[in-house]
């Protein structure tokens, strides 16, 4: 296939976090803070991504305000010339700072949400206080004006609170809401019996996000990430492997998605041994699968397979153990109907116990 370029890039810029959500989707196995790349690297790797046709810069971790250059490493994909999304708690961010990276260029602000009233989101979020002090910033995001999305993350314990934080998004002028079930990668695979969402309440949802998008059309975008356990198609992951966007760990490792790293027998590149745009075009990772040539069946001969390209990789290969086979959530798969078996029975766990990501680097006490 005739690869294009890529247009975002994720800057994992630290997997220090404040929070300890059980829906962590970062490795289990983190880099420490001594091991992150520093200011300048990050500076050269924005300027390669912009020359290679990156035109997205989403700055993520972990928490990005966990970083005290922050506001430098928007200078810089600043004058990259890269539009700058930043991802985050909020917890870390005070109104001067904010002032600070608005005046450095920072064009939009992506703000994590997990629960509408305190006891949900500081329980979630393993962080006392935590829920205040986010409505507190996105107060001073309103304040200096930059646009925002609402990024509600949901699951079997929070999802009744979804017409909610449709409202919340719209009282705090948010521009866009992302409505996202939990992906259970990394460390949310640990807390299936808890976060699980139901049939019931994954249709609810559906039907919830249908009506919103009716009746608030032309005021807020809503995507929606599904339950995909209880899907029959699987969702189109990162619009096909190495074919719009790329991840950069705080490490400099360079990968085709997020949990990438979860696949064992792929190797990755550090832009401190090679090009951005080597690692993109030649690396052997960025090839494994893309485009349909890697496929076996039944996604060789389905009229789907330029539609989703066979679904998630890494999905495949946590629930399969194999990252070439088909997606389980889909329906043509021979796993799927254990699959969604597998989901009811982690779905009716009642009140298991939420299990906390422990963060490196972690500055807070847990919510009792």
């Amino acid at each position: 296939m005739t690869v294009p370029h890529p247009i975002a890039m994720l800057a994992e810029l630290t997997y220090r976090c404040p929070l300890s959500c059980p829906y962590c989707s970062n490795p289990v196995e983190m880099t420490r803070q001594e091991a992150e790349l520093d200011t300048d690297t990050w500076a050269r790797v924005f300027r390669e991504a912009a020359d290679l046709g990156v035109l997205q810069l989403h700055l993520s971790g972990g928490e990005p305000a966990s970083r005290r250059d922050l506001t430098d490493l928007v200078t810089a994909a600043r004058e990259a010339g890269l539009y700058t999304n930043l991802i985050t708690s909020g917890i870390g961010l005070t109104e001067k700072r904010l002032a600070a990276l608005d005046a450095a260029g920072l064009d939009h602000v992506q703000l994590s949400l997990q629960g509408t009233n305190p006891e949900m989101a500081d329980e979630i979020g393993g962080y006392k206080g935590g829920f205040k002090r986010k409505m507190q910033v996105a107060e001073w995001i309103g304040k200096i004006g930059f646009p925002l999305t609402l990024n509600a993350v949901l699951h079997r314990r929070n999802l009744h609170q979804l017409p909610r934080a449709l409202e919340m998004a719209q009282e705090m002028g948010a521009r866009r809401i992302e409505v996202a079930t939990v992906q259970f990668h990394g460390w949310a695979l640990k807390n299936r019996d808890a976060l699980m969402p139901t049939r019931e309440q994954a249709r609810e949802a559906t039907q919830i996000v249908t009506e919103a998008r009716t009746r608030l059309k032309g005021r807020l975008v809503i995507d929606y990430v599904p339950a995909d356990y209880h899907e029959d198609y699987p969702k189109r992951c990162m619009g096909g492997w190495g074919t719009s966007g790329l991840n950069v760990i705080p490490d400099g490792t360079v990968l085709p998605c997020h949990a990438a790293q979860s696949i064992p027998h792929l190797s990755f590149e550090r832009v401190q041994d090679r090009s951005l745009s080597d690692i993109w075009y030649q690396g052997a990772a960025f090839n494994a699968y893309r485009g349909t040539d890697w496929m076996a069946e039944p996604c060789q001969s389905c009229e789907r397979k330029t539609v989703d390209f066979g679904g998630c990789r890494c999905q495949a290969m946590a629930i399969v153990g194999d990252a070439a086979a088909t997606d389980p959530v889909c329906i043509k798969s021979p796993h799927h109907g254990a699959l969604q078996a597998q989901a009811d029975t982690h779905a009716a766990q009642g009140d298991a116990p939420l299990i906390y990501r422990e963060m490196p680097g972690k500055q807070a006490e847990p919510a009792e």
